[in-house]
């Protein structure tokens, strides 16, 4: 359970008394002391703050291991709730009070009526209690335990444990240790509720009362009421409870384990050693038809280094690079419609996956069929996502559930269908001397956005009336490149094929010398040449210039030769996410969390981690472009305004999108950041639903749906989220996430800029590293023009 990018608080030397007296009545820590702990007797154990993450604004209430160098925690107050800094602890008659710097409640821990607390104490076993005046325990941390058990503690049959959700994200996790009835149990959880899918280690007691226990020496064993001593299906080991620290913890990957490490030791860079863990192969141990298995769903799980490793099969990735057990989802559209006019075999091709299976959650079998027949009804068949071949043909559809490495498959083979061709690829057929194009309808779209993304070209920048020439090449300090118009004419065939248009220009289809798939390209011509767009083209070709980020649109290099202004971005080939977040079939809920994920981190980038902070400004769905691995990518920087570092607000015109537009451009104010994150919430319900943010054409029955922040909030009050993703089965299945997702875009659309999160915290709330406090009711403003 050691957290080694958690960084913890200096902690100060405290003079004896303080150290090691008990916790007298109306104490207090809160996250802004310099020493905000209460130490054991021996200093062994400390109860109090620890930040989370290098992040200095939240806090976990905690106990931890205070002798060693990695701070191990044991035991965390509220898993669901970290405390902001300014948070404060503070023990009363009453009990023990968790409050925020406003003073509101996140966690307490309240004794019967009857009693009264006389004082705290926090024990060298590594409990922390709450005693009455004779000394009896009213509360105490080993009888409500989190993740980790130590020596002289037990688990009876109304205890449990939990693992947290990730190695860093103390939220209540996958997985739960606990009794049923008469036996020990391991199960996962169909996370995030408590239900319990099928156990994958039992523990037979056969004893009406049984309880875990971890006994003073270092051993873990069942006991019943009788005596007898049960193992849990480990090895015995050998224990020396004077030389080593013991702890045994339901880890975030499903395995409960025992560590040690040495007492006394000056070696900073000691970590702790597993002694023993069940079970012995948590990759084969789970097997449901429900759930995902030992790794997150369409991954598959190994074993290695006593630990579980999870791998996404070619042609996926992962769904949060960070959570390595979250589950992948395949780089390309998958799914029947996708491609209903084209040749499968020209689309897809099956390739063999060594050793992996899925062996659950088949769709369709099919007897007597060679491998051959067996691939090629899985490549025709648009459910089919893999099959596996033995003796028979199963075909298997998305979610592949209970993947893992079997070494001892022999002769089974399984077979992964990936795209050969990007989803945009142009399809040419002559028919009685006709010619019929099947243009991707995502590529000629795309670039009536990506004209957005320049919307004011390279205007030129030759100034009349006696003005001098001001040089685009001098405009920025970039390393773009610099094409003639004639590089530019040629790399378009003469500029003839057009992939989209808008106000100020014609974007081209191109393809640089080298012709390879790398190098195609989307040139946009600017046809127009007014001069109040000279700042805007100034704006975006510095702002673009200047980025690097792969959520962003790159943007190659430009044109500035007589009259001629041209820019060059790369190509995206899979046109914008109003394309495929509108049409049909709707994405898949995995791909959606995808583009959500990525926007995100594009605008956290722009407002805090590029070179020169910039406001967007017009963040909406015709300006995410997608490529040609589905990632989605921020264009447009035509509207942007750049920011010194030294500013945190700019005074603009009124920009953006009606349905995007933060209230604050109409109240003549200075806009900040905030600006992007409205755009942003109110972009996150449109890919959660699939909906525009607008839609005029309803009938009246439906009144209630024309503005989606309304109506996503009416649903999200009312508890009908169903109702906002149409009862989409893979976003019900995961119904904390759409829950907790549709909270945030709450939070982002607020009237009152100054409560909107930051997008870093948008960010950590996506990526479920920050709880998401309930919402209050959002904005009423309304862009009626």
């Amino acid at each position: 359970m050691t957290i080694p990018n958690i960084f913890f608080l200096p902690l100060l030397l405290l003079v004896p008394h303080q150290a090691f007296a008990n916790v007298t009545l109306n104490s207090t820590l809160s996250t802004n002391d310099p020493n905000p702990l209460w130490l054991s007797s021996s200093g062994v154990f400390a109860f109090g703050f620890q930040q989370i993450n290098n992040n200095t604004s939240l806090f976990l209430l905690a106990i931890w291991f205070n002798k060693i160098s990695s701070k191990t925690i044991v035991w965390t107050a509220s898993t669901s709730n970290p405390a902001p800094a300014g948070s404060e602890v503070k023990l009363t008659a009453q009990g023990l009070t968790l409050t925020n710097p406003q003073g509101h409640l996140l966690w307490s821990v309240q004794v019967e009526p009857s009693e009264d607390v006389s004082h705290a104490a926090m024990l060298d076993t590594g409990n922390f209690v709450l005693s009455s005046s004779n000394s009896s325990y009213l509360w105490q941390s080993f009888n409500n335990p989190t993740d980790t058990l130590l020596p002289s503690q037990t688990l009876d049959l109304n205890g449990k444990l939990y693992s947290r959700f990730t190695q860093n994200n103390y939220t209540k996790g996958r997985f739960e240790l606990y009794f049923d009835e008469q036996n020990l149990k391991l199960s996962p959880i169909g996370w995030p509720t408590e239900s319990r899918y099928a156990s994958y280690l039992r523990v037979d007691a056969n004893a009406s009362q049984a309880q875990l226990v971890f006994n003073e020496t270092g051993d873990i064993y069942v006991e019943t009421s009788g005596g007898s001593k049960i193992s849990l299906g480990w090895d015995n080991s050998y224990f020396d409870a004077n030389r080593f620290f013991y702890r045994a913890t339901l880890e975030y990957y499903g395995v409960f384990t025992q560590y040690s490490l040495p007492k006394g030791s000056s070696d900073e860079n000691q970590v702790w050693s597993i002694v023993r863990y069940v079970p012995g192969n948590i990759c084969n141990d789970i097997f449901d038809e429900f759930g995902s298995g030992g790794c997150g769903f369409n991954s598959y799980c190994t074993w290695e280094n006593n630990r579980p490793n999870c791998w996404c099969p070619e042609g996926y990735s992962m769904v949060d690079p960070n959570n390595e057990f979250g589950g992948c989802q395949p780089n390309f559209s998958l799914g029947c419609g996708a491609d209903s006019q084209e040749n499968p075999q020209e689309v897809y091709e099956m390739k063999v996956l060594p050793n992996v299976n899925w062996p659950l959650g088949d769709f369709e079998r099919l007897m007597n069929y060679t491998q051959d027949e067996c691939k090629q009804s899985c490549l025709y068949d648009c459910n089919c996502a893999a099959a596996v071949f033995g003796n028979q043909c199963w075909k298997k559809r998305l979610p592949l559930s209970n993947g893992r490495l079997d070494q001892s498959a022999g002769t089974t083979i399984t077979l992964i269908k990936l795209r050969i061709r990007p989803l945009s690829d142009t399809v040419v057929k002559k028919e009685d001397g006709v010619q019929h194009a099947v243009l991707g309808s995502l590529i000629g779209s795309l670039v009536i956005n990506t004209l957005l993304l320049a919307t004011v070209v390279l205007i030129l920048l030759l100034k009349f009336k006696g003005k001098e020439i001001v040089k685009v090449s001098s405009l920025v300090e970039t390393n773009l490149h610099s094409f003639t118009y004639h590089e530019l004419k040629e790399a378009t065939l003469g500029f003839s094929e057009e992939v989209g248009r808008g106000s100020f220009g014609i974007v081209y289809k191109g393809s640089l010398k080298s012709g390879s798939d790398n190098n195609v390209i989307a040139v946009k011509r600017l046809d127009r040449l007014a001069q109040e767009r000279e700042k805007e083209f100034k704006t975006e070709l510095s702002a673009i210039g200047k980025t690097c980020h792969k959520h962003l649109v790159r943007l190659i290099g430009f044109c500035d030769e007589g009259v001629h202004r041209l820019l060059v971005y790369e190509f995206m080939s899979n046109g914008t996410l109003a394309q495929i977040l509108f049409g049909q079939p709707k994405p898949i809920w995995n791909l959606r969390v995808r583009f959500a994920l990525g926007i995100a981190r594009g605008l956290l980038y722009l407002h805090e981690e590029c070179d020169t902070p910039i406001i967007h400004c017009d963040i909406k769905h015709q300006n995410i472009l997608i490529d040609q691995h589905f990632m989605p990518k921020i264009s447009d920087f035509g509207l942007a305004k750049l920011l010194l570092w030294d500013q945190s607000r700019t005074n603009t015109m009124i920009r953006g999108t009606r349905g995007y537009v933060a209230p604050e451009w109409f109240k003549n104010v200075p806009v900040t950041t905030k600006v992007d994150v409205y755009s942003f919430g109110v972009m996150l319900l449109e890919i959660i639903c699939c909906r525009r943010s607008v839609v005029n054409d309803v009938d009246s029955e439906e009144e209630e749906k024309v503005l989606l922040t309304d109506w996503a909030y009416d649903c999200y009050m009312e508890r009908r989220l169903h109702v906002l993703v149409e009862n989409d089965r893979e976003a019900m299945g995961d119904k904390g996430r759409l829950k907790k997702w549709v909270m945030i875009a709450m939070w982002c659309i607020q009237e009152n800029h100054e409560i909107r999160p930051t997008m870093k915290t948008v960010m950590l709330m996506l990526e479920g590293h920050v709880d998401v406090p309930e919402p209050p009711l959002p904005s009423s403003f309304t862009l009626t023009s």
